[in-house]
């Protein structure tokens, strides 16, 4: 059963070490993935990543979830911490309105080939560094049928924090890896897939129009919030595809990006 541990603020238990300074985005982006360790916030998503079978080390709590998160651990020996609102932001760095902050057990990264072998859509995101914007881009690729979505290494961690909270845990539900970049290229067209790169080109194609007769297995290339996808990702492509805009608007926001070309491509095959 879980083990439950009463802290007041200030409370220096080393244990508690997995949750100071929460907010300074570099230090977690160091030490998350090299720790073997992400951050799970609130029970919500709590929840999901058990389910998906990850395993939690701690979990830091206001007292009023207590029952909650207890409910959600079962019989799992996880220690749990608990507090109110002081003794969490003393050691989280800020008010933890959710209730829950779980330190979990990073699982291994998938085989990209294997994930591979049968997708029929797959969205591979390059170098995107907002954590918002990952995370909206899984809640897309989860709820608009997405079999897999491919990470480059330096596009920043789905299972940070806010990447997590934003995309409401669909990192937990749509299968994922991080790929070698350039080379990836070449792991997705082995498998079969048809590199579709969204892009402001002069030779671009409308979505709409690749959408109606799309190959039956295509990959969705996204690139970074600022200059878009590199060069590089462009030249590699199958198809280059842009959405149509008006109002003088000439892009979307990368996630929103996704959302409209996987909803494209799933009417293909409706």
């Amino acid at each position: 059963m879980p083990e439950l541990v009463r802290i007041q603020a200030l409370a220096d238990d080393p244990r508690l070490g997995d949750y100071a300074n929460l907010t300074d985005v570099a230090l977690r982006r160091r030490l998350e993935p090299a720790g073997g360790l992400y951050i799970a916030e609130g029970a919500k998503v709590l929840r999901r990543a058990l389910a998906a079978g990850h395993e939690p080390r701690s979990v830091l709590v206001l007292e009023s979830s207590i029952d909650e998160v207890k409910a959600a651990l079962g019989d799992r020996g996880t220690t749990v911490f608990a507090g109110d609102d002081a003794a969490l932001q003393s050691v989280a760095g800020f008010p933890v309105h959710r209730g829950v902050l779980a330190a979990m057990h990073r699982p291994a990264l998938r085989d990209a080939a294997e994930l591979l072998a049968r997708a029929r859509t797959v969205v591979i995101l390059e170098d995107l560094v907002e954590h918002a914007n990952v995370g909206a881009a899984f809640r897309s690729a989860a709820a608009l049928g997405a079999d897999a979505v491919l990470v480059t290494p330096r596009c920043a961690d789905p299972l940070y924090r806010r990447s997590v909270k934003v995309g409401m845990g669909a990192v937990f539900q749509v299968p994922w890896t991080r790929i070698p970049w350039p080379g990836g290229f070449q792991l997705v067209r082995d498998a079969g897939l048809h590199l579709a790169a969204l892009a402001l080109a002069e030779d671009a194609v409308e979505l709409d129009a690749f959408a109606a007769s799309a190959p039956p297995r295509v990959a969705i290339l996204l690139g970074t919030e600022g200059a878009g996808l590199s060069a590089t990702a462009i030249g590699a492509a199958d198809t280059v595809v842009r959405i149509e805009m008006s109002g003088g608007v000439d892009s979307l926001n990368v996630a929103a990006a996704s959302a409209v070309a996987l909803h494209a491509i799933r009417r293909r095959a409706s």
